[in-house]
């Protein structure tokens, strides 16, 4: 049993269904920051339709939606629970392995858990992944990583989740979510997370194992400037980057979250991956 929640979505018909939705190979999420699995506002909830032709696994990480608190997140950590969960057959039952996706630093998961067991893996798609140091030679990466790495050691040392989310959103232009205990809740475990930047991710390995990639960014013509200016910009370099590397392909939608602003076209595009 997996040590952390796994939301199950499985919309198909059933034995008397289409045999080819019965055999589907089921798909695993992995969430960014701020959110859980089935989240509405930052999560997957617009992936719901896809289950309309396989099984849907939606993961809450270690301190986020009904998974366990943790006394720091870590993406290593996260990444051997992702494997424990793919080698539960009861759980991704399906033929070559579980399609993985990961979002933001869930996409450092991902990467992390498609390099320790490829063989687990059916394909691989990154949405807008976090994987700063993978892609550490393009400019607006490493002006990134210099700000982060020069910051205060103990920046947030008084600052409260609700004060964090507000600087977070309405600092950058966006609007704040409603700060319910849960949200708060995965806003207090995204402040204590291990830094995404000093994941190593052996690249080699999952290019090696040859496993389909997909990379899907947003173009952020719309994004609020300074949310653009800081985060869009290295994410846009990050999954040019990891498209190269990898030998995968890459998709833009409009917007700045393409499974939430965009979740037809995002949708369309996992479906046709994952054929």
């Amino acid at each position: 049993m997996s040590a952390v929640h796994v939301t199950v979505w499985d919309d198909r018909d059933g034995v008397g269904g289409d045999q080819d939705q019965v055999s589907a190979a089921a798909a695993l999420f992995v969430h960014n920051i701020f959110a859980w699995g089935s989240d509405s506002t930052y999560g997957f909830a617009g992936q719901r339709p896809l289950a309309g032709g396989r099984r849907l696994l939606l993961m809450d990480r270690r301190g986020y939606g009904d998974s366990p608190d943790t006394a720091r997140s870590d993406f290593d950590v996260d990444a051997e629970d992702v494997v424990e969960i793919l080698d539960d057959g009861t759980c991704t039952a399906g033929n070559g392995g579980t399609h993985l996706v990961g979002h933001g630093n869930g996409g450092v998961v991902a990467l992390i858990a498609a390099a320790r067991r490829p063989d687990l893996i059916r394909s691989l798609a990154l949405i807008q992944p976090s994987a700063f140091a993978a892609a550490a030679d393009r400019p607006v990466v490493a002006d990134l990583l210099e700000r982060v790495r020069d910051g205060a050691p103990n920046a947030l040392d008084g600052v409260t989740p609700e004060q964090y989310l507000r600087a977070s959103t309405e600092g950058l232009g966006m609007a704040a979510p409603d700060p319910t205990p849960r949200r708060l809740r995965a806003v207090a475990t995204a402040m204590r997370e291990r830094p995404v930047w000093e994941a190593q991710i052996p690249l080699e390995t999952i290019r090696d194992a040859a496993l389909p990639v997909l990379v899907i960014c947003g173009t952020w013509e719309q994004a609020p400037a300074a949310y653009r200016e800081h985060v869009g910009l290295p994410l846009m370099a990050v999954a040019e980057s990891l498209t190269d590397s990898l030998g995968g392909r890459l998709l833009q939608v409009p917007g700045y979250y393409p499974h939430i602003q965009e979740p037809a076209a995002v949708n369309a595009a996992l479906q046709e991956f994952w054929g």
